[in-house]
């Protein structure tokens, strides 16, 4: 790789362009805000030139000519103490013009709002958020108050290499520039208050804390002497590549920062090579902290793929689920073919089975912390849980692995954290009893003030407490026994009957039927006076405290996922309730004493707004329920005075 500075330009086309307007915020925020963690900016660098190198390797599979004159790809660091200056330069895939004006002008991605929503205001946290929302070459403006991008594209004769220039004053500058190899030079005219960085075995530290497992050597000119020798400053080495005794925890920690542009440490990994009928590597990370980008499902989620140390792809979405779009890591195949693509990649047999294994690894992965570890997976299970349930509809291959590693909060437990297993409940349950028993709620506390569970705690049963948007979904998808627990079923406490079985004594079975058949004129009444808002009106088996309650059909729609729908603007089935009352309540029973037909309909149809606020729905005529309770305490009111 020779000296990238023999550059020539025309100034005749020249030209100037305003940058996009989420860059010139970002660069305001670099220059006046982010200087806690400066250093960043030559880890990002680098790791642009490394990604350049790989899309030449990767290229040069199907057109060989890309790399003759120059086949082996490196990374050089070059600096200028009387001027001031520091050069990042590879030997990579380039740019043309056009790519230039594109890649340096905008952010084409989603995730540059969520950048700006992010920031917190605390500047060590907040320069960690580079690099995480693909901002990373504007990092450079944060030591560098000018800016100068060399490139030629690999393939392209001499003449047609691009100068891109910025001070960062909301403009940059392109020109042709004859640039004799191909590949890349990103030039720092350094700030006054950043010379530090001119120091060379500042950078040489730097490289080795943040860029010691690129791919390609990262080399710098050799220290004392004033030869243009140069010399590797990192291991160059794959880190997936080498066996894991010899790497230490804190490596496969700086691995995964470097490959998730994350600052933070990874709650765990797994490092492992299949030799076989297959032979593939695979180091893969849990990281501790959800990305920003988790919810956006169409977002580019996957895992770095090598076929044979080569580089093919970034984001390989196919050799995990979606449930697991969260986990980093890198694949290095001995089996898939070097010119694989995605198309062909998806009909590939050998990917099916990669998959499972990798599938399988995460897995093992997430029980070991949760049998060893229980507070770092509550920690996870925080970060994760939701998106980790969606694998029980999507995967039902590993449903029982999945269901192991479910957690929830619990009536039998004092806080509000996920932190009870399936396994840890089953263990719990009463003689006799074959459900597992569960309230969804907007949140711990709801669930637990619940009427729908109210028989259920005065008789001593756990009851999971689901608190996620995802949750009625998902439990709709466990049908049937839960695997690894025969003859054990979840069962909503807020749907059909509750099915207590043999925890019903004869005794409480004859008091039920008497009430039934003492009631059925209150029912009937009740029935007509709210007419057809309601399928029946029956006495209930769930309550104790409450007087009225509205229980859905076991296939019906929960007020929740009617919202979802309706607020995506998707058409809801119709379903009607079932009007459930407690007879034993003071109020159930001076509602069956009333013989003024008006005041028991007013009643009544109180009762059954107070049941759908109850369940979480939303009332119908919201007025009309002000209205109709206020007539009812000014005639409370009326009696007490008259009293």
């Amino acid at each position: 790789m020779s000296s990238p500075e023999n550059i020539t330009a025309s100034s005749a086309d020249r030209q100037t362009h305003g940058f996009q307007a989420e860059v010139r915020e970002l660069l305001k925020l670099m220059i006046h805000s982010l200087y806690s963690h400066r250093e960043i900016f030559l880890r990002e660098l680098i790791s642009n030139a490394s990604d350049a190198n790989d899309r030449l390797r990767f290229a040069a599979i199907g057109e060989p000519t890309l790399l003759a004159n120059d086949p082996e790809l490196e990374i050089r660091v070059e600096v200028d103490q009387a001027g001031g200056t520091v050069s990042i330069s590879d030997n990579g895939i380039g740019m043309t013009r056009e790519e230039a004006v594109a890649n340096l002008g905008t952010i084409a991605r989603s995730g540059t709002a969520e950048f700006f929503r992010s920031l917190s205001g605390d500047q060590q946290k907040d320069s960690q958020l580079i690099g995480q929302f693909g901002v990373g070459f504007y990092s450079a403006f944060i030591v560098a108050d000018r800016v100068e991008v060399l490139s030629r594209k690999a393939g392209l004769p001499a003449e047609s290499g691009v100068r891109w220039e910025s001070s960062a004053d909301g403009e940059f500058t392109v020109e042709t520039a004859s640039r004799p190899q191909r590949g890349t030079t990103v030039k720092l005219y350094l700030k006054p208050e950043a010379k530090e960085f001119t120091d060379p075995f500042r950078l040489r530290a730097l490289i080795r804390r943040y860029s010691d497992h690129i791919a390609f050597p990262v080399r710098m000119r050799k220290e004392g002497e004033a030869s243009l020798e140069y010399e590797a400053v990192n291991q160059a080495k794959a880190l997936w590549t080498r066996p894991r005794g010899e790497i230490t925890d804190e490596e496969y920690r700086q691995f995964y920062q470097h490959l998730a542009h994350d600052f933070t440490d990874p709650l765990a990994w797994s490092h492992n090579r299949v030799e076989g009928k297959r032979e593939y590597t695979s180091l893969l990370y849990i990281p501790g902290r959800a990305p920003f980008d988790l919810w956006q499902r169409d977002a580019v989620h996957g895992l770095k793929l090598y076929v044979r140390r080569v580089f093919i792809m970034d984001d390989a979405e196919q050799f995990l689920p979606l449930y697991l779009r969260f986990v980093k890591g890198v694949v290095d195949s001995s089996d898939l073919p070097l010119n694989v693509s995605r198309e062909l990649l998806q009909q590939e047999p050998e990917v099916e089975a990669i998959r499972s294994g990798l599938t399988k690894r995460v897995l093992d992965t997430l029980a070991r912390i949760a049998n060893e570890e229980p507070e770092k997976y509550v920690a996870f299970w925080k970060e994760f849980g939701a998106v980790l349930k969606e694998g029980l509809a999507q995967d039902a291959a590993n449903r029982p692995a999945l269901l192991q590693l479910l957690r929830f909060a619990s009536t039998h437990e004092s806080g509000n954290e996920p932190a009870v297993s399936v396994a840890q409940y089953v263990e719990r349950m009463k003689p006799g009893q074959d459900r597992i028993y569960y309230i969804v709620a907007d949140s711990a506390a709801a669930g637990r003030a619940s009427p729908y569970i109210e028989q259920l705690t005065q008789r001593g049963l756990e009851v999971l407490l689901l608190c996620e948007r995802i949750d009625e979904w998902v439990m709709g998808q466990l049908t049937g026994d839960v695997e690894g627990f025969p003859g054990k079923r979840f069962k909503d406490a807020a749907r059909g009957d509750l099915e207590l079985g043999t925890l019903e004594s004869e005794a409480e079975r004859k008091r039920r039927d008497d009430e039934l058949k003492e009631s059925k004129s209150l029912l009937k009444r009740v029935k007509d006076a709210i007419g057809d808002r309601v399928l029946e009106v029956r006495v209930s088996t769930r309550l104790a405290d409450s007087p009225a309650c509205l229980v859905l059909g076991e296939h019906d729609l929960g007020a929740g996922m009617r919202r979802i729908l309706t607020a995506a603007g998707q058409s809801v089935p119709e379903s009607k309730p079932v009007l459930e009352l407690n007879v034993g309540h003071p109020l159930v029973r001076h509602l069956d004493c009333l013989a003024d037909t008006e005041r028991f309909k007013e009643l009544s149809l109180l009762l059954y707004d107070q049941a759908q606020l109850a369940e979480g729905g939303q009332l119908g005529n919201p007025a009309e329920f002000v209205q109709r309770l206020n007539r009812l305490l000014v005639e409370l009111a009326t009696s007490h005075t008259a009293a």
